[in-house]
């Protein structure tokens, strides 16, 4: 033969993609092969291609070359085909052996199809691909698992992910899967110990003798059921087993995040990155975190670090969407946009996008968003969104549904509490109601600012100036916080204490000098100090506003 086909095998073994698709255009333009007379050697060259391309990630590219393999070796006669059904690793084997007797594996082609396909997102011509394999390996019991998930057939999602524990307890993913998908600890537990055949168990002091996995499961099962509390307390005790363990200090930061815990999930994240500087993984959450304390130094670094690290993730894209939010709202929401576009199911991309739109008042369209969002994995972000788009346009009875449903989801919530005085302070008939939802969530979680400020704005919003003014004040021996000063700023302004507000205002700005609305606020005081209508539009205001559309009218032109 011209050209070796053990060559190419080597090529990939070493990694040199490149050259083995290179060398492959020899081998499947031969002359000396025909497909008339020796389809078998016709297919295994063109599967050879194929498993160069995949590797090189053209994947519409190698799907048509192994589809071309298929072909041929429909030609082949049965009795003499050398084909082999049986499923290997992916990693370790190509789809052709190429010492001694040629064999053809035809179920790690067709694998490599669908895997393909999936990689392209045609989650349907992969399932069909999928389903003419018989005999599955763990990797392809994963892939099925991950397809119909995608698809909605969650049924059939938690058949394989089980499947996949049978093979191998410790596919942790298989356990989020599960979790996620609504089967109890003691139902994931129970797969561990019952062999692939399910003709014998095994004891589980065999599998999980320390029993962390067994803790792993239940902490998983706590964050799916929206039960963070016993989550942290599940984490803190692997991580006391298992300290400066990377994925279990993201996960506890990530419920940190979600429960309010700004600092604390900062602080992890910081420990995170400490113990590897490369950690993309929820490094999206960490930007939002410090957007939301207004730390814009030490989240330009991060983007900057994020950026040389690897481009192409949906963590960077989300995290740059942060980054460019204050700057230009457009631009922020096609970083999100394509942050989506990377990986369809990164949530943080469709949260973000929402509380862009928000921002940009688009109600309805941020309300596409969190429902994505929500569709994924439901958590406190995501009904937070759905309720504040729905009350932007009038839609109250579907925003009292949204935050109705985060209270089933999450009934020892102080937050999802929270989220129904929301809606009920939108009609001056449900603002009692509203009130009694506040003082719940601040008796669950009498630290929760949140539901501190929802309160002393209903008080202001009644005439109660005097309790909303003791309510802040109370909160503030204990927490100062940049956003009760400018709430208290705000009733003493609006009650005529403008030094007491100035104070309040000022002292919001030393703790947070980005807080916009203290910025805000401060100007319109100062004005009002000095005897100006804050209200006035400035004749140099107007000027610039002029000045502005003749620049964009010369933009125009030009």
């Amino acid at each position: 033969m011209e050209v070796p086909k053990d060559q190419i095998a080597t090529l990939m073994e070493h990694g040199l993609y490149d050259s083995a698709e290179m060398l492959g255009c020899f081998l499947v333009s031969s002359s000396t092969v025909s497909a008339e007379t020796n389809p078998h050697l016709k297919a295994e060259n063109l599967i050879l291609l194929g498993d160069a391309l995949f590797h090189q990630r053209e994947y519409r590219r190698a799907i048509h070359t192994y589809k071309q393999a298929m072909h041929h070796y429909t030609r082949i006669p049965k009795q003499n085909s050398g084909i082999s059904r049986s499923s290997l690793s992916l990693s370790t084997r190509s789809s052709v052996n190429t010492s001694g007797i040629s064999v053809i594996n035809e179920n790690e082609v067709r694998f490599k199809i669908a895997s393909s396909h999936f990689a392209l997102n045609e989650t349907k011509a992969a399932i069909a691909e999928m389903e003419s394999i018989k005999t599955r390996s763990l990797e392809m019991n994963i892939l099925m698992a991950k397809l119909h998930r995608n698809s909605g057939y969650n049924r059939g999602a938690i058949a394989f992910y089980k499947e996949c524990l049978r093979q191998c307890p410790y596919v942790l993913e298989a356990i989020i899967g599960l979790a996620e998908l609504g089967v109890s600890a003691k139902d994931i537990i129970s797969a561990f110990t019952q062999t692939p055949n399910r003709s014998a168990k095994v004891s589980l002091d065999q599998i999980d003798p320390t029993r962390w996995l067994q803790r792993y499961v239940e902490a998983q099962c706590c964050v799916a059921s929206h039960a963070y509390k016993g989550a942290l307390e599940l984490f803190a005790e692997l991580l006391q087993r298992f300290p400066n363990n990377v994925h279990l200090l993201t996960e506890t930061a990530k419920i940190e995040a979600i429960i309010g815990k700004n600092d604390e999930a900062i602080m992890r994240f910081e420990k995170v990155r400490s113990i590897d500087p490369y950690t993309l993984t929820c490094m999206d959450e960490y930007a939002m975190l410090l957007q939301i304390k207004g730390d814009y130094s030490r989240l330009n670094k991060l983007v900057h670090d994020l950026l040389s690290i690897d481009h192409t993730r949906a963590e960077v894209f989300v995290a740059l969407s942060v980054l460019w939010e204050r700057k230009d709202p457009r631009t922020a929401l096609s970083y999100a946009e394509k942050s989506i576009r990377v990986d369809e199911r990164h949530i943080p991309g469709y949260i973000m996008k929402g509380n862009l739109l928000l921002l940009a008042k688009r109600p309805e369209a941020a309300a596409i968003a969190f429902r994505a969002a929500q569709n994924l994995r439901s958590d406190l972000r995501s009904f937070q969104g759905l309720v504040h788009s729905y009350l932007a346009f009038g839609k109250t009875k579907e925003a009292l549904y949204a935050a109705r449903e985060a209270m089933n989801a999450m009934p020892q919530s102080a937050k999802a509490l929270k989220l129904v005085g929301d809606v009920h302070t939108n009609t001056s008939s449900g603002r009692e109601k509203a009130k009694k939802f506040y003082e719940s969530s601040l008796r669950l979680e009498p630290g929760y600012l949140g539901a501190a400020l929802a309160l002393a704005e209903l008080h202001r919003m009644e005439g109660r100036s005097g309790d909303a003014v003791s309510l802040l004040e109370r909160y503030l021996k204990d927490w100062d916080d940049d956003s009760l000063h400018v709430k208290l700023a705000q009733v003493f302004a609006e009650t005529s204490r403008l030094q007491d507000a100035l104070s309040h205002y000022q002292a919001a700005l030393r703790i947070n000098p980005q807080n916009e609305a203290a910025k805000k606020g401060l100007d319109r005081l100062e004005k009002q100090m000095k005897g100006i209508d804050p209200d006035a539009v400035d004749e140099n205001d107007e000027n610039d506003v002029e000045d502005v559309d003749g620049d964009t009218e010369e933009a125009e032109l030009m």
